[in-house]
């Protein structure tokens, strides 16, 4: 009994809370899933992102160990050359070029322009030089130089192989009166190692700008000791075809790739592959090119979305956190309603009270138009006969705007509508006696009962004297919104019999200008032209609520 006890008051305790917080406690129950579910995929994106980052340093050192094995390769030729070069008194034209065929250079020397020898001169020396190297090769060598003044030293490109129109420009070039080659010159004599320069434009480009480095080994004489210095040997690259060469393209992934010399930055840029899509995430490593700390840098290329299991983890957590939010909702609406049901038959002692006080409001204004109608037309005949149909047409004419509000529950009754109903009497053939043009509006009871009215009134005068009393007669009736609270309806009549400006003021020009503009709280334009009548009423379009039959309070007596 105990337990069942408890139990029973769990259940009061959450019929309580629901019903004291019908909207919250369903909406906490939404957050608290939602909120464990963001979780969730917090974690699987923190899980993706750490994943990506591991793809992204496995592809760094991929592309790292493959710019190295081009590197290492190109050093491997480099120090043979040197190694070959360094065992004879002269390298000439055709020790070399039997040297570079006997290397049998496969697709492992791919990036490199090829293999070259630069003799290391004096300044004295230069005639002398292009006189011995012009006499080995097809055309004139010139040796050139950037250095200001008589240069001590002289390193010009004797030969380099392939034989192409692209390496010929750069023969004769004295490499050594460049400072970033001369830099890497000196190094390598001081290592005694094959050593890279930093970012040059080779001058095989032609003029155009392309970075590149080239990697110097050192030549000596027999005489070690001595350390007299015979030449270079060396190997110019085109840097983007030097990294394009060095990785293989599908193992990135869609991820891009940059070539730094250096620090990373636009400076220092040696060569790039785009990635798909920049999303700015990037890791870095270091890697060294022949004795020179180069860096590589890697930037991923998934977009900032949500992985597919994120995806599938939110919609479901999403999709659990609504379905108890609205089965939690029920509960809540379903213990409103039992409170609802016991409230229900207090309240209809208190709407049946409204709904009596406000009927009774509104059949006394009823009564208030028609006494007033009353008193104008027994002021405008002294006929009981003429007065007794005068009124009966005008009291009909309410009842059967009274029978559009009854249709519309006393709500907004279409202006068309009333409009219609009012000039249907006076009109055999609508298609050619009248035309309605308007928005669909509609109006509160008491004003659609003043426009019932005003129509009526210009109708009956219409089909006496006006446009609907002849066949070629015709009434334009035309509505609009002025703004959100006012509408203008125009009545102007054409085709119809002359109009006498000496007509004198009836009874319905009397009702119109006073009693429809006091009820509308709008003066009328009211003008009997020659050509027809025309009329110009503006008319409250009222919110809903300030006229619907509204629950009052219970009224308390002694």
């Amino acid at each position: 009994m105990a337990e069942r006890g408890s139990a029973a008051n769990g259940r009061g305790r959450t019929t309580r809370w629901l019903i004291g917080y019908p909207r919250a406690i369903p909406v906490g129950i939404f957050i608290a899933i939602a909120a464990i579910t963001s979780l969730s995929v917090f974690a699987i994106e923190r899980g993706e992102r750490q994943r990506e980052d591991s793809l992204m340093r496995a592809t760094a050192q991929a592309v790292v160990s493959g710019l190295e094995r081009r590197g290492n390769t190109s050093s491997s030729y480099l120090r043979a050359g040197a190694a070959l070069f360094t065992t004879v008194d002269d390298v000439n034209l055709s020790l070399f070029r039997r040297f570079v065929s006997e290397l049998r250079l496969d697709s492992d020397y791919r990036g490199a322009d090829g293999i070259g020898w630069a003799e290391a001169i004096s300044a004295a020396e230069i005639t002398a030089y292009e006189q011995r190297i012009g006499s080995e090769m097809p055309t004139r060598i010139t040796v050139t130089t950037r250095s200001k003044g008589a240069p001590e030293v002289l390193v010009p490109v004797t030969y380099l192989e392939p034989d192409t129109a692209r390496n010929r420009r750069a023969l004769g070039f004295d490499m050594y009166s460049e400072s970033m080659r001369r830099a890497a010159m000196d190094e390598a004599v001081r290592m005694v190692r094959p050593t890279a320069s930093g970012k040059v434009v080779l001058l095989q480009e032609g003029g155009e700008d392309a970075p590149g480095f080239l990697v110097y080994m050192p030549v000596f004489d027999r005489d070690f000791a001595d350390l007299d210095l015979k030449g270079f040997i060396y190997s110019p690259f085109n840097a983007q075809q030097f990294l394009e060469d060095s990785i293989e393209t599908d193992t990135l992934g869609g991820r891009g790739v940059r070539f730094f010399d250096g620090e990373a930055n636009s400076q220092n840029l040696l060569a790039e592959l785009e990635p798909e899509n920049r999303t700015g995430l990037i890791v870095r490593q270091e890697v060294e090119i022949a004795n020179r700390p180069m860096l590589v840098e890697i930037e991923s290329n998934k977009v900032d979305m949500l992985s597919s299991l994120s995806m599938a983890t939110l919609l479901f957590g999403l999709a659990v956190a609504s379905l108890l939010m609205l089965v939690s909702r029920l509960l809540a609406q379903q213990a409103k309603e039992d409170e609802r049901a016991i409230e229900f038959f207090r309240e209809q002692n208190s709407i049946r009270d409204s709904l009596a006080r406000e009927l009774n409001h509104r059949v006394k204004n009823t009564l208030a138009n028609v006494l007033s109608i009353v008193s104008l037309t027994r002021r405008r005949t002294d006929d009981v006969g003429e007065f007794a149909d005068g009124l009966a047409e005008r009291v009909r004419a309410l009842s059967a705007t009274h029978a559009l509000l009854t249709q519309s529950e006393w709500g907004v009754t279409p202006v068309r509508a009333i409009i219609e109903e009012e000039l249907a009497p006076y009109v055999d053939d609508p298609e050619t006696a009248l035309v309605l043009d308007g928005p669909d509006v509609g109006l509160a009871p008491n004003d659609a009962l003043t426009l019932g009215m005003a129509i009526h009134e210009l109708a009956t005068n219409a089909a006496k004297y006006g446009a609907l009393s002849t066949p070629e007669g015709r009434v334009n009736v035309e509505w609009y919104l002025v703004n959100e609270g006012l509408m203008q309806l125009e009545w102007s009549e054409s085709g119809g019999p002359a109009v006498s400006e000496l007509r004198e003021p009836g009874f319905g020009t009397e009702l119109i200008e006073k009693i429809v503009a006091h009820e509308l709280k709008h003066p009328v334009e009211l003008v009997f032209a020659e050509t027809g009548v025309r009329c110009v009423l503006r008319i409250p379009v009222r919110v809903r609520g300030e006229f619907q039959i509204r629950e009052l309070p219970p009224r308390t007596g002694h």
